[in-house]
């Protein structure tokens, strides 16, 4: 079965849809439709209906989110897309704004209209510029057609929008720690409650959604909330989602897929298997703070409750596969490194907690480690573990634990050994 191509409708190697396109494969259809026949009620209320759950990582369900936010209340509020991708392993946003920038764009102006909010912001990765001129060059076409700006469509609707270039560290994909950064302040993130719905940026009523989550909104108000829940394989899921692939594969595509795919599925078919003829040993299935998946779990649902069941999380739904010539203390060391390196240094768990892991897994990888120190390691996943300020070094423990329950062997083996034994 083909699946309906939404967000990757307009895509074409090496370009990037502009004004006239979009239109033509009824861009913009959705935006007149919310602002001409619905109330901004009823456009959360569809959004609610279709099962939308944030493509960020969290995975919290967007129409709901959209209804804690105070609609009604006057003076400044604000808009903002999280774009600041960096992740590893993680890389759909970037290959959307490079296909489309369009369906985000028209995605934020139902949103704000939902949301009664006039002013919008685009927060861009660092590394992202042609992401940042593809949106900047959007942004400017749709002012010329009357989809921004004052009055748009003759509706009395106003929505202004901006795109900010991130200054670049992992922190700032944490919505309040971006909030921080869009107000020049040290992106470390802010104490809930109050949450942004009440004082985010400015101290004012602000919502935050990722970039890919956004891009849905279009296709809910035309194709309708039945429709959009009934792409997806599962009851569980709803809607299609992009699949970032990498890793040790023969192919490494960005695919747009329905949510429910089955693992299995995925690798296969759409990545062309394991390259080389190698066996599958393991992935990370929704980018590197997921916790691992084996070849035991084939044919779990890609989904956000089937993973959550498979004691591991959707994420972002970038998969990276690691063939049987892997070490896996060796790969999460290196995961955990990078989570380290990224910390803000806020709160004890993260800012000592991580470099401690890391001092373990280096001992074990180095031969060095013995009894205690998987002791220790198991403690310190316990000690971080919902404890931490924010989730960064939550999910940095997310392939610690995962490596620690999956993998105990080879971790047992290295001490026992006293060497890595996947090297000569």
């Amino acid at each position: 079965m083909t699946t309906p191509q939404l967000l990757f409708k307009n895509r074409v190697p090496g370009e990037t849809a502009f004004l006239d396109v979009y239109r033509r494969g009824g861009g913009y259809a959705g935006l007149e439709k919310a602002l001409k026949t619905m109330t901004p009620a009823e456009v959360t209320e569809e959004v609610k209906a279709s099962g939308l759950r944030g493509r960020g990582g969290a995975g919290f369900p967007t129409g709901t989110k959209w209804s804690f936010f105070p609609a009604e209340a006057g003076g400044e509020k604000y808009l903002v897309a999280n774009g600041d991708e960096m992740e590893p392993g993680t890389y759909k946003d970037r290959e959307l704004l490079r296909a489309d920038p369009h369906q985000l764009v028209e995605g934020m102006i139902i949103a704000a209209y939902a949301m009664q909010i006039p002013v919008g912001y685009v927060f861009v990765r660092f590394a992202y510029e042609e992401c940042s001129r593809n949106l900047e060059r959007a942004i400017d076409e749709a002012k010329e057609a009357g989809y921004l700006g004052g009055d748009i469509l003759g509706t009395g609707f106003s929505f202004e929008l901006h795109v900010h270039r991130s200054a670049g560290r992992y922190i700032l994909g944490e919505e309040t720690a971006l909030l921080n950064g869009l107000e020049g302040r040290r992106p470390n993130p802010r104490s809930k409650p109050p949450f942004p719905a009440q004082a985010g940026l400015f101290g004012r009523p602000t919502n935050v959604n990722n970039v890919e989550t956004l891009a849905n909104v279009p296709h809910i108000l035309t194709g309708g909330a039945e429709w959009f829940s009934g792409l997806a394989r599962t009851k569980k899921g709803a809607g299609t989602k992009l699949f970032g692939l990498s890793g040790h594969l023969e192919k490494t595509p960005c695919v747009e897929l329905p949510v429910g795919i089955s693992l299995g599925e995925l690798v296969e078919t759409h990545g062309g298997g394991v390259r080389g003829g190698r066996r599958f040993k393991a992935c990370l299935p929704g980018g590197a703070s997921t916790p691992f998946l084996t070849r035991d779990h084939w044919d779990v649902a890609m989904d956000f409750d089937s993973l959550a069941e498979a004691k591991s999380r959707l994420g972002t739904g970038c998969v990276t596969v690691f063939d049987e010539s892997t070490c896996m203390v060796a790969a999460t060391l290196n995961l955990n490194r990078f989570f380290a390196r990224e910390s803000c240094g806020w709160c004890t768990p993260c800012r000592d907690g991580l470099p401690l892991v890391n001092w373990l897994l280096e001992r074990i990888e180095r031969g060095e480690g013995t009894a205690e120190d998987l002791e220790m390691l198991r403690d310190q996943v316990r000690n971080i573990t919902g404890r931490s300020f924010c989730a960064l070094a939550e999910g940095a423990m997310g392939p610690v634990e995962a490596l620690l329950r999956l993998f105990g062997d080879e971790l047992e083996d290295h001490v026992r050994k006293g060497r890595c034994p996947l090297k000569p």
